[in-house]
């Protein structure tokens, strides 16, 4: 207890938080990972460990941790605290922001469930400890405030943000400072997932009412990030990024955004082959016909990021190019992909033998055995949870790079439903299309999500907008979710991104269906090739032509791989004879109404001017060629 309050006490804290580690029965400082993981299982060490918690005189279990060979397997009894609740986040400060504020949502300030949080963590025995949110290189120095029984959760975010000691920090101000207390989900918010941020100029504190790390350890630290960022003029994109090195040793890196469902993740794995080793690409939804393509070699891919990208002004080296690093030291990978032995080898060799024990979700662990990551835990329906999840560090990912990395091309990827004659839809995007960067900045504002879009915790009525093929909106950057503060700060930073790294080309690609064919991912890795073997997706401008639907900009007149050209109609969706131009014309009308109910909302005082020309231009359906003229691509 001495050399713990030693390393507090070279904190800056606010007296009433120095005050709950001073009151508290006992705090616990791990000194290294191992003795963090020790302490996540429990006094006895396992084999089963119960997250038990007083409410009102009732005991609850809000997890149970299980001792696996590999890692601990965290189970919560409830289906609910199984993913992330969208409307989970609350603003408990005055500073400007267009979220649900606290006394909105709750009829009363914040100040005496703050008070009554700080109180119960007094009475606690707690484990304290720092992290960087940001990562270890870039990150800003922070602190965690857990009980004791919760120190898995406290272990998934320093694997998340990466281990580092009160003794390599020094003495330091946190900005930003965690606070856990499961059971006042039950006592103050009728059972419900609730995170509080509550922000200052200097401090960013995040109260976490409940166990699981997706809204405040993983997505609460993303908006420090975001916080931060946007007080000093630089984002943290929701994206991944990957080095392609094609089979002549061209390297070209590759930064994907798009909204849930969009294909980040995706962006980093190798594409599928049939049994015979040829490619599919795509199958014909009316005619039932296959299309296939054969590919010798394929590129070799690198990852540099998974999902939060920083893009920090420290790294930037005045290229043109935006330059990026991962703002994580570890990932929180959704493993619901995985339903048997061998779909991803190198992963699952990963997972399955660590160089140090791991922490699962929703996996139905068995105590002393190997938890196997396409074994998940059953919902209450009796379906495998779709979230099940694994945090792995950086370092055990295949080929990863640690260094910071320039970005070549922007990919943008958007979900489509199939799009016929007889059912027209927005599914009409060919399988590349290369925009301006004033059209790419409109599709970063909408990040468009279509198409059935496997997205878990999704609200009511996005759920059954999307089972009957429409679109909702994820908002800018698809980073909205987890902002704090406005749409408009936010979307007038993104452009001032775009507009200052000019040396970038920006390409939308689909997933799902291209038209009348169900495509997958395919499309997404195909151009992931192509543009590769373009050397850094390099174009001419007499090498493209005018999408028939301006928001696609240009579409490439030909793409060839290995000597094979890709059908046409792949490229221009309108010439598919299941599609024609009646059908195609439908969904561009579909999509532009939808980007212009969308975008209205930006027209306020505070858009930066650039940005209301080009909303302008799209209220008015302008031309690619209008909206080249305003912000020239880079050829």
């Amino acid at each position: 207890m001495t050399d713990t309050l030693t390393y507090l006490d070279q904190l800056t804290l606010a007296p009433e938080v120095r005050a709950l580690l001073e009151a508290a029965p006992s705090v616990t400082v791990p000194a290294t990972r191992a003795e963090l993981y020790a302490l996540s299982l429990g006094p006895e060490g396992g084999p089963v460990f119960s997250v038990d918690y007083d409410v009102d005189g009732e005991v609850v279990t809000e997890a149970t941790v299980t001792r696996c060979r590999n890692g601990m397997a965290v189970n919560y009894p409830e289906d609910y605290m199984r993913r992330r609740d969208p409307q989970c986040m609350v603003i408990a400060d005055d500073r400007p922001t267009d979220k649900t504020r606290f006394v909105d949502r709750f009829g009363h300030g914040f100040a005496d469930t703050r008070a009554d949080t700080l109180a119960w963590l007094a009475r606690q025995d707690l484990v304290v400890v720092p992290f960087k949110a940001g990562g270890l290189t870039y990150g800003s120095p922070s602190l965690a405030i857990v009980p004791v029984n919760a120190g898995f959760f406290a272990t998934a975010l320093v694997d998340l943000q990466g281990w580092v000691t009160f003794e390599e920090l020094g003495a330091y101000e946190p900005r930003s400072i965690l606070y856990v207390a499961p059971p006042f989900r039950h006592t103050h918010f009728d059972g419900r997932q609730v995170v509080v941020h509550d922000r200052s100029e200097t401090l960013h504190e995040i109260f976490a009412y409940n166990l699981y790390p997706g809204p405040s350890a993983k997505k609460g630290v993303f908006s420090v990030l975001l916080d931060i960022g946007e007080q000093e003029g630089w984002i943290t994109a929701h994206a991944s990024a990957v080095r392609v090195t094609t089979p002549y040793d061209n390297e070209t890196v590759i930064m994907h955004e798009g909204a849930s469902g969009g294909g980040k993740s995706e962006m980093c794995q190798d594409l599928r082959r049939e049994d015979d080793g040829r490619i599919l690409l795509g199958t014909n939804v009316v005619t039932d016909e296959p299309y296939l393509v054969t590919l010798s070699e394929t590129s070799d891919l690198s990852p540099v990021t998974d999902d939060m990208t920083l893009c920090h002004p420290a790294v930037q080296d005045g290229s043109g190019r935006m330059v990026v690093a991962d703002a994580e030291d570890g990932w929180f990978v959704r493993v619901d992909n995985l339903t048997t032995y061998g779909e991803d080898v190198q992963f699952e060799r990963a997972v399955i033998h660590p160089d140090t024990p791991l922490v699962f979700f929703s996996i139905d662990g068995v105590a002393d055995a190997t938890a196997l990551p396409w074994e998940h835990t059953p919902d209450s329906t009796g379906k495998p949870c779709p979230n099940p999840r694994v945090v792995i560090p950086r370092r055990m990912i295949r080929g990863v790079i640690d260094q910071p990395m320039g970005v070549d091309v922007r990919t943008f990827g958007v979900r489509m439903p199939a799009c016929t004659k007889d059912n027209p839809t927005y599914g009409i995007m060919g399988l590349t299309h290369f925009v301006p960067p004033a059209i790419a900045w409109l599709w970063r504002l909408i990040a468009p999500r279509g198409d059935k879009n496997p997205s878990i915790g999704e609200a009511a009525d996005a759920v059954r907008t999307l089972e009957h093929g429409g679109m909702v909106s994820e908002g800018v950057g698809s980073y909205w979710p987890f902002s704090t503060g406005t749409k408009v700060e936010a979307a007038n930073l993104l452009l001032r991104q775009i507009v200052d790294f000019h040396h970038t080309r920006y390409v939308l690609t689909p997933n799902q269906h291209v038209g009348a064919y169900k495509v997958g991912f395919s499309a997404e890795w195909l151009t992931r090739e192509w543009l590769a073997r373009k050397g850094a997706g390099r174009m001419r401008a007499d090498q493209l032509e005018p999408a028939r639907c301006a928001l696609f900009g240009y579409a490439p007149k030909e793409i060839t791989l290995d000597g094979q050209p890709v059908r046409r109609t792949l490229l221009r969706p309108e010439l598919q004879s299941q599609v024609g131009t009646e059908a195609y014309d439908a969904g561009c009308a579909i999509l532009t109404g939808f980007f212009k109910e969308q975008l209205r909302q930006f027209m306020t005082e505070d858009l930066d001017p650039l940005g209301r020309q080009i909303i302008e231009l799209c209220l008015r359906d302008a031309s690619v060629e209008e909206y080249e003229a305003l912000t020239p691509m880079y050829y």
